[in-house]
């Protein structure tokens, strides 16, 4: 990074006590961040991102830029004991499943608009396009719905992101003028999940044979077995799908509770066709290790009430397909 003047240097001794005095004493309440460079010495970020090093400084430490803060934590600090630098992490990301019910008769309209322009829209506003899909079933309303998958820096930045987008000129627009002939859209649906531990990362592209049949699958457990529920899948469940031939997009968590938040678990699988799937799924239910690891997870009870499959068709502009 670039050198700054040494006139803002900020230096102070190692054995320093972390004190709000401390800090001030040495100047410290212009200070952003410090963060650990080599050789026992730490990064003061001042000003707008520049920064500048300084021999034998305290241990490493976040600060904010409002010296009230700055107050606060360095004495909470002080009443620690020593302490060693803890890395910064970012948010983790967080993923958006929506459901359009178009108008009956609209739905071609709807997936026009998506393929012209909406995609690229949510792009320009820091969403990531992953999955559209179409419901293969009657019973899931095929032929009215899209299903589609986005991924958000964090909840904070979706919320921002879909504020810019609605309020994004070339969007007013669009929507004007695919609405002409009325509505388009009868009903939406989003819910915003967190990925499990175990999942995968949800690739982007065409996959092996693609393009593929998707299942998404969404299962409820009872109160206080979801922590079970997940163990099982995450060794060695997942292991067995992929024994018998299915291939794994992502497992998620919903986050709010009006989506089953604590007692949900939603997944997606891809297969080579709607046979193969109807095969796996044979297949893996006769499986003596499948029949032996659930018979042993469940001793104390089943850890599902309801599960729900619904078989889905990539759209020609998915991503994933």
């Amino acid at each position: 990074m670039p050198a700054i003047p040494t006139s803002r240097a900020r230096e102070c001794p190692r054995s320093h006590a972390i004190t709000a005095a401390g800090i001030l004493d040495h100047g410290l309440d212009d200070a952003s961040v410090i963060v650990p460079a080599a050789d026992d010495r730490v990064v003061f970020e001042v000003g707008h991102g520049q920064e500048i090093r300084g021999n034998r400084i305290v241990p490493a430490y976040l600060f904010f830029p409002m010296k009230t803060l700055f107050l606060a934590l360095a004495l909470s600090l002080a009443n620690l004991g020593p302490m060693s630098a803890q890395p910064i992490s970012e948010a983790a990301p967080v993923y958006e499943l929506r459901t359009y019910t178009a108008v009956p008769g609209r739905l071609a309209d709807v997936l026009a608009r998506f393929r012209d322009h909406t995609m690229a829209l949510f792009e320009r506003h820091g969403m990531v396009n992953l999955a559209y899909w179409v419901p293969m079933d009657a019973k899931d309303s095929a032929g009215d719905k899209l299903v589609y998958l986005l991924r958000h820096r964090s909840r904070e930045a979706s919320q921002a992101a879909w504020s810019a987008f609605r309020a994004d000129p070339d969007w007013q627009a669009v929507a004007k003028a695919s609405e002409v002939r009325g509505k388009i859209v009868l009903k939406t649906e989003s819910e915003f999940l967190a990925p499990a531990d175990y999942s995968p990362a949800v690739p982007i592209g065409a996959g092996p044979g693609a393009p593929r049949v998707f299942e998404l699958r969404i299962y409820t457990s009872p109160e206080g077995k979801l922590s079970a529920l997940d163990a099982r899948f995450r060794d060695p469940e997942r292991s067995y799908f992929v024994r018998h031939g299915m291939m794994e997009v992502g497992y998620f968590h919903p986050l709010d509770a009006a989506q089953g938040a604590g007692h949900t678990l939603v997944y997606i699988l891809a297969h080579a066709s709607r046979s193969a799937a109807t095969a796996s799924w044979q297949s893996f239910r006769a499986d003596p290790d499948w029949i032996s690891l659930k018979a042993e997870s469940e001793k104390n009870g089943a850890l599902t009430t309801k599960t729900e499959s619904i078989f889905l068709t990539p759209t020609d502009f998915s991503p994933l397909k």
